[in-house]
């Protein structure tokens, strides 16, 4: 397979993956794949951010979740996200740590 194929394919399954947590799944909180994957929706989006960062394309972490989300965090938030326990938020703390945190030392 060459590289620029590669390349597509590449965006075309991440583009299928935005889709499936946008569309498809927003029943699935943040917090629930955070402390079972160790990423969500806004590592996602903090991915894209860093990634035009790299290309010299300045962004902000609320443009890099626009562009994710496809909307404001406040509107996904008010229509999406739901309650957490204080059992997810004491997982979250750790899940973050193990996997956000270590990598932005």
């Amino acid at each position: 397979m060459d590289a620029q194929t590669q390349l597509e394919l590449e965006a075309a399954a991440f583009r299928r993956l935005q889709k499936h947590l946008m569309e498809d799944r927003t029943d699935v909180q943040n917090i629930d794949m955070m402390n079972l994957a160790g990423f969500c929706r806004n590592c996602l989006s903090r991915w894209y951010q860093e990634a035009a960062a790299e290309r010299g394309i300045e962004m902000s972490k609320d443009e890099g979740r626009e562009a994710f989300y496809g909307m404001t965090m406040a509107q996904w938030k008010a229509e999406f996200q739901t309650e957490s326990t204080p059992q997810k938020d004491a997982e979250f703390r750790v899940a973050f740590d193990e996997n956000v945190a270590k990598t932005d030392r």
